[in-house]
């Protein structure tokens, strides 16, 4: 199977075929996550009860290493040459870009809202179940940390419509103008002394990985000589190796995500590259019967699957220390030998639990979403809510009043995306089951 059969829009336009090596390389990106925030889970009793610590953090082999799966810029370039796609889709069926905003905000806070408000109502079971108030901050916490992403790409998605109009009239430009706020955003922090400052590049950096993924969509990179493109990566790969080890940014790639720096750009434009040369064979591996079934599946229940994996990690990292507790399950130093040769079972029992959690829930994801309104002034409203509901989360982690407010802020958000009411009834559309934009 190597293609999609076009659809038809309600103006006659056609829909582009699906490109199966972005759909590929989304599905292994999300994998590569979980895998990752799997192998992190270190958990183990101390004398005073236990801890929960991050297992990869402070250890000198996590620093190459973090340079192979540190994966967000790749996954924020298919995102944006997804979306750039979409857009053109939509545009193309008469679709305002209101309408545009307003239904990514549906895709992207729909299965979002149930997450939230059933995370929130377990740590209320646990607050009065008589469950210590640190054990209970510690899970909100570690839950909120991949949130970061849902209104970074809520926001990458409402300005979607103007980045892509500024990609179209004056492309350089754009790309030049994002560089320059980055960089400054970095030098300012660094040398400012208000930190506060480098998290601007939540937005700087990650709207010009998007931009990346604009070039890709529309054939500029692709269209670059082989030569032109190894040159590309080589040389943003060299001068990663060189502000990394003049100790201009942290060699660890995942220390430079929190806030995102010009090193994560870098490295975006390393996975650019090796990506665009990749993508005849991609697409050959993607044409494979097996691995398209597994892609497709995943990329059916993509933002299910990143919602709803660390509440899985953070249910089994409790089981495994009630089963410590007791004397069922050996619990050995995160670190040791016996550490290192329990990780495959445990990679695996996480992804398969996950898999099953997304199965359940997923249905949040594929559901029939109302219209979108054509309002830009209700869309831009949801865009601003959608944003706001993940921040509360990643300021004060999850707590029960923190879920409460970001549910009431999601359902803001879901509200004003939708058509009024006509009739006394919302119309309803089916949209396809993509949590995370899809050509």
């Amino acid at each position: 199977m190597t293609t999609v059969t076009p659809a038809v829009g309600r103006t006659g336009h056609t829909r582009p075929t699906r490109d199966t090596s972005i759909d590929l390389v989304r599905a292994a990106c999300l994998a590569v996550v979980v895998a990752l925030h799997s192998l992190m889970v270190g958990i183990s009793i101390g004398a005073a009860g236990p801890v929960f610590e991050n297992a990869a953090e402070g250890h000198d082999w996590f620093i190459p290493v973090s340079w192979v799966v540190q994966v967000m810029p790749l996954f924020f370039i298919v995102g944006g040459f997804s979306t750039r796609r979409a857009y053109r889709s939509a545009r193309g069926r008469g679709n305002t870009p209101a309408e545009f905003v307003a239904g990514r905000v549906q895709r992207l806070l729909g299965p979002a809202i149930v997450m939230v408000a059933v995370v929130g109502a377990a740590l209320l079971i646990m607050t009065l179940t008589g469950v210590p108030a640190d054990m209970i901050a510690e899970a909100g916490f570690r839950i909120s940390q991949p949130l970061w992403f849902l209104g970074v790409y809520v926001l990458c998605q409402a300005l979607a419509p103007a980045m892509i109009a500024a990609h179209e009239r004056a492309r350089r430009t754009t790309l030049a103008l994002l560089g320059a706020a980055v960089i400054g955003v970095d030098v300012a922090s660094s040398l400012g002394g208000v930190g506060a400052i480098a998290f601007l590049n939540l937005a700087f950096v990650w709207l010009l990985v998007q931009q990346l993924g604009f070039w890709l969509a529309d054939g500029t990179v692709d269209a670059l000589t082989v030569r032109a493109r190894v040159m590309i990566g080589v040389g943003a790969l060299a001068a990663l190796f060189a502000v990394t080890l003049l100790g201009i940014y942290p060699g660890n790639m995942y220390a430079a995500l929190n806030p995102p720096s010009a090193a994560l750009v870098l490295l975006g434009i390393v996975q650019l590259a090796g990506l665009s040369l990749a993508r005849p064979w991609l697409k050959r591996v993607a044409a494979r019967e097996p691995v398209h079934a597994v892609t497709a599946w995943i990329n059916s229940r993509s933002m299910t699957i990143y919602l709803w994996h660390m509440p899985v990690l953070i249910a089994l990292a409790a089981i495994a220390l009630v089963g410590a507790w007791g004397g069922i399950v050996p619990l050995p130093e995160p670190g040791s030998g016996a550490w290192w040769a329990t990780r495959p079972f445990w990679i695996a029992l996480a992804m398969a639990t996950t898999a099953l959690v997304a199965l359940a829930t997923s249905r949040w994801e594929r559901r029939t979403m109302p219209t979108p309104t054509a309002s830009a002034r209700r869309a831009a409203l949801a865009g601003v809510a959608g944003v706001l509901s993940a921040v509360v989360l990643l300021i004060g982690g999850i707590t029960v009043l923190t879920a409460i407010a970001s549910v009431i802020l999601m359902r803001v958000a879901l509200t004003a995306s939708a058509h009024p009411p006509l009739g006394g009834r919302t119309q309803y559309q089916r949209v396809m089951p993509r949590a995370v934009p899809t050509a």
